[in-house]
């Protein structure tokens, strides 16, 4: 009897410590609550599609930021998630008694550079990145033709306003900017030749008869207030005046003759040389002008109002440039210019002389290193000009048929040359700035007046400087 009660006993308490054990558990875990999970990462590229598939059937799901990817349930246990721009959003699947969150990180698509240069240039670490105005290259090349190519691919198959390019060479140098040493050097040369001759009488004629030859082609002696008189048939009286505009080079008149000539022999060359010497800085891509002239009014008429108003327009010496530091390397485009008035080629408007402008331009990419130098020559401007005039048949006579004609020759050549040398400079530390020269005996010797007074006030009150 002792022993069934006892079995029973112990068979009671056993099953108790179980009823015990197990009833916190379901306390605190009610039968209808999902579990949760940890989070897991998800990755995919703006513009394509992923599947993510799940151990549970799905009943809901959500995301926080539909712009960002969007999910959708194709089937029980599939959900397709579509990326849309760059970003991370969180993305919670339900069903029955289970919870699944995912972290979905979107990042930017490839672009069509980006592919274009890892297809042209394998190996090399280029990076491109995009925002709303502007395509910036990062990352490391092996030489300057590489980095060169690889801005100037970009600057043409790039939609946006501006290419930043930040590639780096091995052993590059850290100077940003870049001094231009530039001389413009312009040699003028003119030659000159003319010749003509003028034959006329005096005002009282010579023989009772007035006459001038003359081809017109330089200035030649005039007759004014011309007068005679006759009596039976016999000149008496012969009045009247020569003006001169020009006695050209040679001039004689023989009044014992009353015949005489002006002859127009010239011979001239004249050279002129001009030169600027400016020297420029500039940042790396950033473009720098120079202009040594002036400028000149141009009057413009207002086509409503019919006023005038005046506009000035640039001439003279000018210079362009924007460097591009490419390791050791620089690359320039240059563009100088040279110009001057010519007023003979100059309009009239408005009661306003206007001259024309004379202008040579080149404009060029190099490339060199610091210090080395380029010249820009053979920009030639070369003119000649005959001009000739004679009196028909008196020109053709032999001997004296050359004292009808007349004949002027110009020709004239102008030469620009450029020498440019980029330096590649930096800014001096304090410490690295050199003295300035101090002579104290040049400066007037100074005043102590403030010790000289007295009661007080100026520098007789202040402590002695040691």
């Amino acid at each position: 009897m002792r022993t069934h009660f006892g079995r029973r006993f112990t068979f009671f308490t056993i099953v108790v410590a179980l009823a015990l054990l197990s009833s916190p558990t379901d306390a605190q875990q009610p039968p209808n609550t999902p579990t949760s999970a940890a989070s897991s990462r998800v990755e995919l590229t703006a513009g394509r599609s992923t599947v993510l598939a799940s151990d549970f059937d799905i009943t809901r799901i959500a995301v926080t930021n539909p712009n960002v990817a969007d999910a959708t349930v194709v089937q029980p246990r599939e959900i397709l998630i579509d990326g849309k721009a760059p970003g991370t959003i969180t993305l919670i699947v339900w069903g029955g008694n289970n919870r699944t969150q995912y972290d979905v990180v979107v990042s930017a698509a490839v672009s069509s550079l980006q592919q274009q240069l890892a297809q042209l240039f394998p190996g090399e670490d280029i990076h491109v990145s995009m925002n709303e105005e502007t395509v910036i290259l990062s990352g490391n090349v092996s030489t300057n033709a590489i980095m060169l190519r690889a801005g100037e691919i970009a600057e043409a198959t790039s939609t946006k306003s501006g290419v930043i390019n930040m590639l780096q060479l091995p052993g590059g140098s850290e100077s940003q900017q870049v001094l231009l040493q530039v001389r413009f050097a312009e040699v003028n040369r003119r030659a000159l030749q003319e010749l003509g001759v003028s034959i006329f009488t005096s005002a009282i004629g010579f023989k009772n008869t007035w006459g001038r030859a003359t081809t017109q082609q330089f200035s030649a002696p005039g007759f004014s207030d011309l007068s005679s008189k006759k009596e039976g048939g016999e000149l008496t009286e012969v009045t009247g005046e020569l003006t001169f505009s020009d006695f050209l080079n040679l001039f004689f008149l023989s009044p014992k003759y009353d015949i005489g000539a002006a002859i127009r022999a010239l011979k001239s060359s004249g050279v002129f040389q001009s030169l600027a010497e400016p020297n420029l800085i500039a940042y790396n891509g950033q473009e720098a002008s120079f202009l040594a002239g002036g400028e000149f009014p141009v009057p413009v008429v207002q086509g409503t109002t019919g006023a005038v108003s005046i506009q000035f327009k640039e001439f003279g010496i000018r210079l362009n440039f924007r460097p591009t530091i490419a390791g050791d390397v620089i690359r320039l485009r240059v563009r100088p210019e040279v110009s001057s008035l010519d007023f003979a080629n100059g309009v009239t408007l408005g009661g306003f002389r206007v001259p024309a402008l004379t202008t040579r331009r080149a404009e060029t990419d190099v490339e060199l290193r610091d210090g080395q130098s380029f010249a820009i020559a053979g920009l030639l401007d070369n003119m000649s000009q005959e001009d000739s005039a004679a009196i028909p048949i008196l020109s053709k006579l032999p001997i004296i048929g050359a004292l009808f004609k007349s004949k002027a020759t110009r020709a004239a050549r102008t030469e620009l040359m450029v020498l440019i040398t980029p330096r590649l400079v930096r800014p001096l530390d304090p410490d690295e700035v050199p003295a300035l020269p101090t002579k104290p005996g040049s400066f007037l010797p100074s005043e102590n007046i403030g010790g000289e007074l007295q009661g007080g006030g100026g520098t007789a009150d202040a402590p002695k400087v040691p």
